[in-house]
This record gives structure tokens, C-alpha cells and sequence, in this order.
């Protein structure tokens, strides 16, 4: 009897493994790459609102943790260069080479000659958390990032020109 309860509750269990890792949520795209309508909002910097227009961001992979940002509208046509982190149910974006440096005031990976090695992530560390704690430091400013859950993105750029300071937001949504 001991030995058919064994063997049932092992069927059970071999079951819910075999569901579980089968299961799929046709919802839950874990991919960033794509192309993200939206709209494009412009504000000066002290806030007052200048105007508003349709615009479009073709996101792609240009290598490990790495994506390309081309965005464009009537008011911005721009492609850059972005890190990207997981962070639980988004994924998080930084500047990378000379615009990080210019950005930060040291040269990415500087965190990890102080403290470790880049394999240094603690248990329950998000990407994100780990690249916070060993690249930057307190009131450091981020301009963007992914909301998986909405399959969104978005982005602010800070465009100065002479004495103006511009601030327009990308919000976009996956198509």
C-alpha cells in the first residue's frame, strides 16, 4: 500500500512539473526588441508644456545587455546606444561608453575595480540593483526603461540648445 501511495503521489508531482514548465502566458513578452508607437511631449524646463506630436521607437539588440534606440517623429529623429537591466517586472536602461562617462564622471565598470568582479551579483539582487550599487552613487539620474507588464517604453531626452533647455518624453506602447 506504502508502495502505491509512493507511486501516485510521484505521478502526481512528475504532473504538475510537467504542467507548470508547459504552461504559457501568451501575455508575458519578455523581449524588449520592437517597435513601440506613442507620442512625443515636449516641456521646457521650467515645466510649461510646448506641444505634443506622434513619434515611434524601433528598439534592437546590438549585443549582450545592449540595445539600439532609434527615435523618430516630426519634432526628434535620434538613434543611441543603451545598457539594459532586469529589474523584477521591468527592465531598466543606462548610457553606455563616453555618454556614461560624460554622465557620471567615470568610466563604466569603475565600480567593479573598487569592489569585485562582474559576477559579484548578490542572491535576490536584481541586474538592475547590482549595476545601482557598483556603477553609481545616490541622486544619479536615469532616463528611461521598459514596463514588461505594459509592454511599454519610455524615454526622456534633455536637449539644450544655446541658453533653452528642452525636456521631451517618449512614452510608447509595443505594437
Amino acid at each position: 500500500m506504502k508502495r502505491v501511495t509512493k507511486i501516485l503521489a510521484c505521478a502526481f508531482i512528475a504532473t504538475l512539473a510537467i504542467y507548470g514548465c508547459n504552461k504559457s502566458d501568451d501575455s508575458t513578452d519578455i523581449s524588449v526588441e520592437g517597435t513601440y508607437a506613442g507620442t512625443l511631449t515636449t516641456k521646457s524646463a521650467t515645466g510649461t508644456l510646448i506641444g505634443s506630436s506622434s513619434a515611434t521607437a524601433d528598439i534592437s539588440k546590438a549585443g549582450e545587455g545592449l540595445i539600439q534606440v532609434h527615435c523618430f517623429g516630426t519634432e526628434l529623429d535620434t538613434t543611441f546606444m543603451l545598457n539594459y537591466y532586469e529589474n523584477r517586472d521591468s527592465i531598466m536602461v543606462c548610457f553606455t561608453g563616453a555618454d556614461f562617462q560624460n554622465t557620471y564622471g567615470h568610466m563604466m565598470g569603475h565600480g567593479h575595480m573598487m569592489g569585485g568582479m562582474m559576477g559579484d551579483i548578490k542572491p535576490g539582487q536584481s541586474q538592475w540593483q547590482h549595476h545601482m550599487a557598483d556603477e553609481h552613487k545616490a541622486g544619479d539620474k536615469h532616463y528611461g526603461g521598459f514596463d514588461m507588464m505594459n509592454h511599454s517604453f519610455g524615454y526622456t531626452f534633455h536637449n539644450y540648445n544655446g541658453g533653452n533647455h528642452m525636456i521631451m518624453n517618449f512614452e510608447g506602447t509595443k505594437k
